[in-house]
């Protein structure tokens, strides 16, 4: 009977939580759970450019699984709930990077594979003066076309992967020489057709289906890809290695006169892999050698110093793999700034939860035959 007594007591003497209090709880179990659910499962991402066109437009709206390839643990664990790396309306750092935690994934569903539409870190972040740790950098999204160990190349804008040719995504389309017989194609036509120009230039931008129906209209005479032809490096649109120079071991190199439409070939690094370090190797691997994998690279007289010691090889330590756009032409992707490595890979595309046109009229805004479609 005493120990009743006592327990009843201590009933009555405890305080009811104030509804103050209760939300305060409320929306910190929120925010711990919302937290939890980004980092290790789902979360949604928009398309900000065209440079997935046509398989993701812009304003199409994406959830991304963290599961498939394994989640990545934060590398910058102090940040502010829900912002990726800049504060909404005040432009300062929502994170801070005095503590960084070593990469580590959680074990996932599978690799990633070729054909995959992935997130990752924008990889050039990593020495820009804008620099961002890992998991800060920019999300970019692409589709990958080369897998770790992969040779890849471009011949006139088909891939090859292994000497084989890839499969052209859905939705694929490229920039397209126009020739009339001096009528001009109807506009109406030509927006029934999603063909575009992006850049304002001569070569309006399509699909392979787009171009074929474009051909079947009696002022058309001509509508030809515009590819840029093999061995002509482009001086105004430079591609990686050309694009940096630092890695030249021999500045008369002439190795790598390649453009967007024929590239190559090039091996993809893989874990383990050990690669030659010569004037050849070294303008495509020495940026993943001294940025990626953090070594003190020098060149000293042609010769390659790897944390003060002379190199003549190296064996990487991650997987790497390559990444493109569908819309060829018009995507800053692998083809002008290299390998993503796979601490920078963030989820796989699922599926469009919303599509919001943001140029059409107040009624056909939202995207209907886009909702819960899922990504290929």
């Amino acid at each position: 009977m005493n120990w009743k007594f006592w327990n009843k007591n201590k009933a009555k003497n405890k305080k009811k939580k104030s509804p103050t209090r209760e939300w305060v709880d409320a929306i910190l179990f929120a925010v711990i759970a919302a937290t939890l659910i980004r980092t290790l499962f789902i979360e949604a991402y928009t398309i900000p450019t065209p440079s997935m066109e046509r398989s993701l437009l812009v304003g199409d709206f994406l959830f991304v699984s963290k599961v498939n390839y394994g989640a990545r643990t934060p590398i910058t664990p102090i940040a502010f709930p829900f912002a990726h790396h800049t504060m909404p309306i005040l432009g300062t750092k929502a994170y801070w990077d005095g503590i960084q935690l070593p990469y580590y994934r959680l074990p996932g569903l599978s690799e990633v594979k070729k054909g995959d539409v992935v997130v990752f870190n924008y990889p050039m972040d990593a020495d820009s003066p804008y620099y961002r740790p890992v998991d800060k950098r920019e999300n970019y999204i692409k589709r990958c076309q080369g897998t770790p160990g992969d040779t890849l190349s471009l011949v006139a804008a088909q891939v090859y992967v292994n000497g084989k040719a890839a499969p052209n995504p859905p939705g694929e389309q490229t920039d397209y020489s126009v020739v009339t017989n001096g009528m001009d194609v109807n506009p109406q036509i030509m927006e029934d057709l999603h063909v575009t120009n992006y850049d304002n230039t001569p070569y309006p931008t399509m699909t392979k289906e787009a171009a074929a129906k474009l051909r079947s209209y009696s002022n058309v005479k001509m509508v030809t890809p515009n590819i840029k032809h093999r061995g002509i490096a482009d001086p105004f649109n430079p591609v990686f290695p050309a694009a940096y120079p630092k890695y030249k071991l021999d500045p008369k190199n002439k190795n790598f006169d390649w453009n967007v439409d024929n590239y190559g070939p090039i091996i993809i690094p893989k874990k383990g892999w050990t690669v030659k370090l010569d004037s050849i190797t070294m303008p495509l691997y020495g940026r993943a050698i001294e940025v990626y994998e953090h070594n003190k690279l020098e060149i000293k007289n042609g010769e390659v110093f790897i944390n003060d010691k002379k190199a003549d090889s190296y064996t990487f330590k991650m997987n790497y793999y390559w990444m493109m756009g569908d819309n060829r032409h018009d995507s800053a992707d692998s083809r002008y700034w290299g390998f993503v490595p796979e601490d920078h890979i963030v989820g796989k595309a699922l599926f469009i939860w919303m599509s919001w046109d943001e140029n059409a009229s107040f009624l056909h805004k939202i995207r209907w035959s886009r909702i819960f479609k899922g990504i290929h």
